[in-house]
């Protein structure tokens, strides 16, 4: 069956989170950190300067995998899974504690990615990644998440920090306004992705808001309320200046440039010309300059290797023979796009398929999903070396 776009309307993109003992690797080398305070210019593109860091709890989930593949033939491949810079989820309060151990060993010319995560009434369109804030709690998501992010950034003005702020939030607004959650959350929402924007506001930090991708905010309906919504978010923030742009394909499994695109024959492609990730980055970037907003983008190509996978393009869950795809750069060959970043880490889960857990979404039993899988940001083993032996580029 094809998508229609009334599913796409219907679903949330992505659901989010968090060597072998035959294998000698070297000792790494650290670099010294900046020796004086880093001032980012986010008018230019800071990935062509800076590269984006291996962070540490991602290297530790793979030195762990690498210890336990059932195929050794694997064993190489896998420990250079850790070496790719990946970006860091901050996606509980609690977890704001993993910032420091992470600065540890950035050296001055690479960039510390982390994901800005743990709205209230967070992913209002799906289940299998709801977070801790409750629906109105905004007063703690300032005081007791975003400032105490802040307040660490501030302590480390020698780091460079590149921060995706709240991925699915604002698109969900836009597609699936109908959702009494979504209704409920579109407050909080609002408020609280401009209160990040506003004081992330950092000279050290560049900040790229989530923008979903094609198959979301890419038909023709959704793009201008969408370039709307978040420039509303932009100015209301005060026009912050490291502001940069967009992230897309946060999590998900959309190609590049793949033409023509994966879903290029449903019978509702005519409304949706957006059908890989460049297209809707040049497409998508142009509605945003309209509605007076910086339109540059980073895109996941974490998991994107493998494409004609899926049944329909919302499904975004744990999905079958997908593979690692290109590795963080900056050589994206568009003017628009910053970089092809690493944002989930490749082997979280992005949800269970226990049907009878508090968390489970229909969209991870589907018979293009993989099972068994834990629940989201847990590792899945299996899935990890399926994404090794399908990874386009190979490693």
């Amino acid at each position: 069956m094809k998508l229609t776009q009334s599913a796409v309307l219907a679903f949330a993109a992505s659901a989010l989170a968090a060597p072998s003992s035959t294998t000698q690797q070297e000792p790494r080398k650290v670099a010294a950190a900046c020796s004086s305070a880093v001032s980012l210019d986010a008018s230019t593109n800071v990935f062509k300067k800076y590269t984006l860091h291996a962070n540490k709890f991602y290297r530790d989930e793979v030195t762990a995998a690498v210890s336990a593949l059932s195929d050794s033939s694997l064993a190489s491949a896998a420990a250079a899974v850790a070496d790719v810079g990946t970006f860091l989820w901050i996606d509980t309060i609690a977890n704001i504690a993993k910032i420091e151990p992470a600065l540890a060993d950035v050296p001055c010319d690479h960039i510390l990615g982390l994901v800005i995560y743990d709205l209230p009434g967070r992913d209002c369109a799906a289940k299998a990644s709801n977070g801790e804030l409750k629906v109105g709690e905004i007063s703690k998501y300032k005081s007791q998440y975003i400032d105490p992010i802040v307040k660490l950034i501030k302590a480390y003005p020698n780091t460079a920090f590149a921060l995706v702020i709240e991925p699915d939030s604002l698109p969900n607004l836009v597609t699936n306004a109908d959702k009494d959650a979504c209704k409920q959350s579109a407050t909080g929402y609002r408020d609280g992705v401009s209160y990040a924007l506003k004081n992330l506001n950092l000279p050290n930090v560049v900040m790229y808001i989530d923008a979903g991708h094609g198959g979301w905010l890419g038909w023709d309906a959704n793009l201008k309320p969408g370039a709307q919504e978040l420039a509303k978010a932009y100015t209301s923030a005060g026009k912050p200046k490291q502001f940069r742009g967009i992230s897309t394909n946060v999590a998900g499994w959309n190609a590049w440039d793949l033409s023509p695109g994966e879903f290029s024959t449903a019978s509702d492609a005519k409304y949706n010309k957006c059908q890989n990730e460049k297209i809707y980055v040049t497409t998508f970037g142009a509605a945003l300059k309209t509605a007076g907003m910086p339109n540059h983008a980073i895109i996941d190509t974490g998991r994107n290797g493998v494409t004609g996978l899926r049944k329909e393009w919302g499904d975004w869950c744990n999905v079958q023979g997908a593979g690692f795809g290109v590795r963080p750069t900056a050589d994206t060959g568009t003017e628009l796009a910053d970089a092809f970043v690493w944002i989930k880490p490749g082997g979280e889960s992005d949800g269970t398929s226990d049907t009878s857990a508090n968390r489970y979404d229909s969209f991870c039993g589907k018979d293009d999903a993989f099972k068994p899988a834990p629940e989201a940001g847990t590792w899945n083993q299996e899935y990890f070396e399926d994404l090794i032996k399908n990874a386009n580029p190979s490693f």
